[in-house]
């Protein structure tokens, strides 16, 4: 069976589902994922076919300094660009999905791959990293907060959302039309698969995100989808030297958003007084600091006391499959959420907010993880029902198959 996956966003978007494929590709399926350009070592080391969504996301996620807001001007061409991102991104999924595939899974940004599915009669599945579908327990991800508004309010607001106009809307309606399919909004084109009870698998753990009572059955909690680990890559000797050369250090690293200065990391680690590693700023070098580039999250989490981050999924996983305290700032979508779980789950301190980030807060707020146990413990204890889950491939498995056999 061919699995086309539609991955539009930066690397964490595409790392899970490279390391998905990967098993899948042990299971017999042929796997490709489509994608931007600068994913294509990730998918290709991972086993998968790779085609190119033109763009580059990461353009996109750079947010303005801690404190500042973005003008009018500022918004209205960020939604101008998100919009021509996704018109792009539909083209590509259309044009790798007629090459040849017998069914799509779809990330929660990629509502077009449903029309293109539609269109080559074939199965479509979300194939989703947060949770979209609405419900009491969970705010939208999409308003930026770790805010409840209560079981109604999070209900009511989580349908409003889903029916309000997106910067993907006008591509999936463009591809509808180019493909002779009768005009359908995206919203009621959602309705329509929840009446259908349309399977949506989620990418992480229910040890972390518990499922909520009222999802519908469709909807289910398949455990992390862990990054493919690549065989080629080596570590640095500078950061095999530097890690050999005394106690576990502290990770600093704000993944594609890139919202952290090296020189704000580098005070951050000066004023903590502890041995940290810094990503994201190559050429430092001090003897309790190092900056490094790009580096497995799953070598060197292992490796670390405590992570200093944005919140964002993939990152969230990996600092908790470390076992790790955390330590995390979010700034924008579904980073207040991981960043809410974490300090629910108490494995980490309350987050910092981007706004409010200072060179002394986050110090402090180092600090406070380390000193106590209780973060430590917390987290291990994450790690260990982490560690006992089922094989996260096997209900993607069976998925497929059952799709496959009730076409």
């Amino acid at each position: 069976m061919r699995v086309l996956m539609v991955a539009p966003g930066t690397r964490g978007d595409v790392a899970p589902m490279a390391g998905l494929g990967k098993n899948l590709l042990e299971h017999g399926f042929e796997v490709s994922i489509v994608a931007n350009a600068a994913h294509a070592p990730l998918i290709t080391a991972a086993g998968c076919n790779f085609h190119e969504l033109p763009g580059d996301m990461s353009e996109l996620v750079n947010p303005a300094a801690p404190g500042a807001k973005p003008s009018a001007s500022q918004l209205r061409w960020y939604m101008r660009e998100l919009g021509t991102y996704f018109d792009s991104a539909a083209s590509g999924t259309l044009e790798a999905a007629e090459r040849g595939t017998d069914a799509i899974m779809a990330n929660s940004v990629a509502p077009f791959a449903y029309d293109v599915a539609e269109a080559l009669g074939i199965p479509a599945i979300g194939a989703h990293l947060q949770p979209t579908e609405p419900s009491a327990a969970y705010a939208p991800m999409v308003l930026g907060t770790a805010r409840s508004f209560g079981s109604l309010g999070n209900k009511a607001l989580g349908y409003l959302i889903n029916a309000s106009k997106a910067p993907y809307d006008p591509p999936a309606a463009r591809i509808r039309a180019s493909l002779g399919l009768p005009k359908r909004t995206r919203a009621s084109a959602e309705r329509q698969r929840r009446r259908a009870n349309a399977p949506v698998l989620h990418g992480f753990s229910s040890a972390v995100v518990p499922r909520a009572a009222d999802w519908r059955s469709g909807v289910s909690n398949c455990g992390y989808w862990w990054p493919a680990i690549d065989d080629a890559w080596t570590p640095p000797t500078e950061l095999v030297d530097f890690l050999a050369d005394g106690p576990p250090p502290v990770f600093i690293g704000f993944g594609s958003t890139a919202a952290m200065e090296p020189d704000f990391m580098l005070d951050v680690a000066r004023r903590s007084g502890r041995r940290t590693i810094l990503q994201g700023a190559p050429g430092v070098s001090e003897p309790d600091v190092l900056g490094i580039g790009p580096t497995p999250h799953q070598w060197l989490f292992p490796q670390m006391a405590a992570v200093v981050h944005h919140g964002g999924a993939g990152t969230t996983a990996a600092g908790l499959r470390a076992g790790l305290p955390a330590i995390t700032v979010p700034i924008f979508t579904d980073q207040p959420f991981w960043s809410a779980r974490v300090h629910a789950l108490g494995a980490g301190v309350e987050p910092i907010k981007y706004k409010d980030l200072s060179v002394i807060r986050l110090a402090t707020a180092i600090d406070q993880a380390l000193v106590s146990d209780h973060y430590a413990a917390n987290a291990s204890h994450i790690a260990r029902l982490l560690d006992a889950e089922e094989d996260s491939t096997l209900p993607v498995v069976r998925t497929l198959r059952e799709v496959a056999r009730t076409r």
